[in-house]
């Protein structure tokens, strides 16, 4: 007797577990249909919203990257343009621009016979020069383009320009200057330049007034 009680224990409680189990797959089924109902009036409110959609073909697409651009060569082209700015030329006829007084002295338009007074008379402190006594042509050249760039640069107003009274030369003829008159024409950082006083050089030296920028 009790061993049939137990046996029908066990198969009430094996009818109570897949009723259970039904109705979770029941309510599970349910979710399921639910949530695919509302995909579908999604898809139709998408349609009724932006019209008839048609898929793509899936044949001849292509995917495109967009190339990298060459690379610019900033640097080179900012040193050659500042190479250019320094050049300067030998064959530049500077006569025309230099003042008529016993000293050849220059100024640029802006700059009046007044400031070319003070820089005559010291005025403008010294604040740097460049001696280019022994150096050939070529070298002067180059080394006073970059004197008076890098004077500019660092703020310098007045600085001194060294080429020699030319005793030492053939002829007693100083040979840079005026090649370096001719030169300092050429740079616009140069706005005037006067021949030394005898204390600062005299007539084997230039005082010159910078644009400091």
């Amino acid at each position: 007797m009790n061993d049939r009680l137990r046996s029908l224990q066990d198969l009430q409680t094996l009818h109570r577990e897949l009723r259970i189990r039904q109705r979770a797959d029941e309510e599970r089924r349910e979710r399921e249909a639910a949530q695919a109902r509302l995909r579908e009036q999604e898809a139709r409110i998408f349609e009724l919203t932006v019209g008839p959609v048609v898929k793509l073909p899936e044949a001849n697409r292509v995917l495109l990257s967009p190339g990298r651009p060459a690379p610019e060569p900033v640097q080179r082209l900012l040193d050659e343009q500042r190479a250019w700015k320094q050049a300067l030329s030998d064959d530049f006829d500077v006569d025309s621009l230099l003042e008529t007084d016993e000293t050849l002295s220059f100024r640029r338009p802006e700059i009046t016979q007044e400031s070319v007074r003070k820089l005559r008379r010291g005025h403008w402190a010294l604040q740097g020069q460049i001696d280019l006594h022994g150096l050939r042509r070529d070298q002067a050249r180059e080394a006073l383009g970059q004197f008076i760039h890098d004077s500019a640069r660092r703020g310098l107003r007045c600085v001194r320009v060294v080429h020699g009274k030319g005793n030492g030369s053939p002829g007693r003829e100083p040979v840079l200057k005026a090649r370096v008159r001719r030169w300092l024409v050429q740079k616009e950082e140069v706005l005037a330049f006067v021949q030394a006083r005898a204390s600062d050089g005299g007539s084997g030296a230039l005082m010159v007034l910078l644009n400091a920028t």
